[in-house]
């Protein structure tokens, strides 16, 4: 019988991402992903707003992209399956983590343009108005 283990998740990088490398020498990077969930107005006019965390885990190649590209605060689209790690913690207590490993990761904030940049000759000009087109 088949199955399917997938999540998608578009949000803000919530730290720095933090690469490290396997004792064979794979690259592996973290990062946490934050989403919001805005409901609609109660009965006492507020909306509420939720921020669910997601941690992503990405491998190789994609670990190295994931480390160059992305920052705290910036746009992501994450997918990959999830995956539950569970291990005893220094105290004796059962731990758990919920991760996403990522297959996937699009950076969707734009590089945007540098604020003094300068325009060059070549450049079509911002604002053409229907006169100024030659035809």
């Amino acid at each position: 019988m088949p199955s399917l283990n997938k999540i998608t998740v578009i949000g803000n990088v919530g730290g720095e991402p933090e690469m490290r490398f396997t004792p064979n020498g794979k690259p592996v990077t973290t990062f946490s992903v934050a989403t919001n969930y805005v409901s609609a107005a109660g009965a006492d006019g507020e909306r509420k707003q939720e921020t669910e965390w997601f941690n992503v885990v990405a491998w190789d190649r994609l670990a190295e992209q994931c480390n160059q590209f992305l920052a705290k605060g910036k746009l992501v689209y994450a997918e990959g399956r999830l995956r539950t790690r569970k291990w005893e913690g220094k105290d004796g207590q059962m731990r758990t983590n919920i991760e996403i490993v990522a297959s996937r990761v699009l950076f969707l904030d734009r590089r945007g343009a540098a604020p003094n940049e300068e325009k060059t000759e070549d450049a079509p000009p911002g604002d053409i108005e229907p006169d100024d087109i030659p035809f």
